[in-house]
């Protein structure tokens, strides 16, 4: 499963860069459209459990006739069914503070747009958007900062903390991500025993000349130790680490590979791959409004979505609520495993009323504004099943121990029960007639599936009945 990239032209050494922008472009370049027959040798090569190469990946864009298309299409939702089985999970965005030193031209947040209202959250108020989340139904949350000398390690930790500290008649939060600056290894080292789950940044593009060019001041002008944050995390024992590109900066093509050049040089240096990859295509933000050259169509988005799912199967893949809401729905199949819900961007919003709210305390324009309950509506009425599992980050079920389940499908198992369980703490304690009616009918159906293990069967049955007699916070 592990992929070894031995012909890469920069070897991979943890903590050195590893991207080469003429070998990925020179990839592009010498690739033609190949034969129908090479599709689906490159395909076979995924549903057996072998890595693909950014060789392999680039004959899939490549290969854009319809007959080929279909193939990758109908490839990544198989995929996604062999390894995460019938379910998307769900989680929200808590932003906790907007102040930052870089200046992102594509982000509101920068630090010359004078418009942005700074505000970082206190502890009173963090305490009141978990309430808020928590009575919505959500147990996962990643928490957002900016990049601010207050928002160093120990103000993360103490935010990762207080989150998980707070508490009422509907539960807790299960599971804390963050998605912050690079630390060092020491600083990465305190945030995880705080607790912290997955650690995200995004690279936003892998092209250095194309990263400069956006990037005009603050920390984040350094390409290079961003590149290599997540190498520091590893080292200080993060083993849960999400990349991600923002489309739209720079060809798709290019950021495709250079996502799973980044991939490929994880699982070489430490034998782990990334947790998740997020891809949102960028938007609008305040103060902004203008096009960008290498704007991505949906039908590109989609196809970059298929090969990506192909080419890192195992990793979870997000779509955020940046993307419209049609989009989101259409898209599911084709190898997304996480999405947020009732997302609100700014700063405080969960638990302010909507008049108080103010564009210019967000980051970005969401597409997708509906409620949880409307998102979890539509997933049951498509016949998937929602989750809000939190399972295996409590019970060690991550890095390496992750990646080898799920190569072997052996992680659907433990997913499939325990997205069930969650979901049926959601259907009891938030949801009326009607949602609630059909949930159940989506887990009876889901639960008859389950056949090859009757002691996994009989656990189901056991933990669905203690739910429905009040009994939360079952794992398997």
């Amino acid at each position: 499963m592990i992929f070894n990239p031995q012909n890469y032209t920069i070897k991979d050494i943890p903590g050195v860069p590893f991207i080469d922008k003429d070998e990925i472009i020179s990839i592009l370049n010498r690739t033609v459209r190949p034969t129908f027959s090479h599709v689906e040798d490159i395909v076979s090569k995924s549903l057996n459990g072998e890595r693909l190469s950014m060789e392999d990946a680039a004959n899939l864009i490549k290969a854009d006739d319809e007959r080929s298309t279909e193939l990758i299409l109908d490839s990544a939702k198989q995929i996604k069914k062999q390894i995460y089985g019938n379910r998307i999970v769900i989680f929200a965005p808590l932003y906790i503070g907007n102040n930052c030193i870089n200046n992102c031209s594509y982000c509101g947040f920068r630090n010359q747009n004078k418009e942005t209202i700074r505000k970082t959250l206190t502890e009173k108020e963090l305490s009141a958007e978990v309430d808020t989340l928590l009575y919505a139904g959500h147990k996962r949350l990643i928490l957002v900062y900016g990049e601010h000398p207050r928002y160093d390690a120990e103000f993360i930790a103490g935010s990762v903390k207080k989150v998980y500290e707070t508490k009422n008649t509907h539960g807790e939060i299960r599971r804390v991500n963050i998605n912050a600056a690079p630390f060092d290894t020491e600083s990465s080292r305190k945030i995880k025993e705080a607790g912290m789950g997955t650690y995200q940044i995004f690279q936003e593009t892998y092209d250095p000349d194309i990263y400069k060019k956006y990037h005009l001041g603050g920390n984040k002008t350094d390409y290079g130790y961003r590149l290599t944050a997540l190498d520091r995390a590893m080292d200080a024992g993060i083993d849960d680490a999400g990349i991600g590109a923002l489309l739209g900066l720079y060809d798709w093509r290019f950021e495709l590979l250079g996502l799973i050049r980044h991939a490929n040089h994880l699982e070489a240096c430490y034998n782990v791959g990334p947790h998740t990859i997020s891809f949102p295509r960028i938007k609008n933000a305040s103060n902004i409004d203008r096009k960008y050259e290498h704007e991505v169509k949906d039908e590109d988005f989609i196809r970059f979505i298929s090969i990506l799912r192909l080419a890192v199967p195992y990793a979870g893949l997000i779509l955020t609520a940046r993307e419209p809401s049609d989009l989101r729905d259409k898209v599911l199949d084709y190898g997304i495993t996480q999405i947020d819900g009732g997302t609100n961007l700014e700063i405080g919003g969960y638990s302010a009323k909507r008049e108080e709210q103010d564009i210019n305390r967000e980051q970005f324009h969401l597409d997708d504004e509906r409620p949880l309950k409307d998102i979890i509506n539509f997933l049951v009425d498509s016949g998937q099943v929602p989750s809000f599992c939190t399972a295996c980050y409590r019970k060690g079920r991550t890095g390496e121990s992750f990646m080898k389940l799920s190569a072997t499908g052996e992680i659907k198992e433990f997913c499939t029960v325990n997205s069930l369980l969650t979901f049926a703490e959601y259907l009891e304690d938030f949801t009326e007639t009607s949602l609630h009616s059909k949930g159940w009918s989506i887990i009876n159906k889901e639960c008859k599936k389950i056949e090859s293990d009757e002691n996994l069967k009989k656990f189901l049955q056991n933990g669905l009945s203690e739910i429905k007699n009040g009994k939360r916070n079952i794992l398997l």
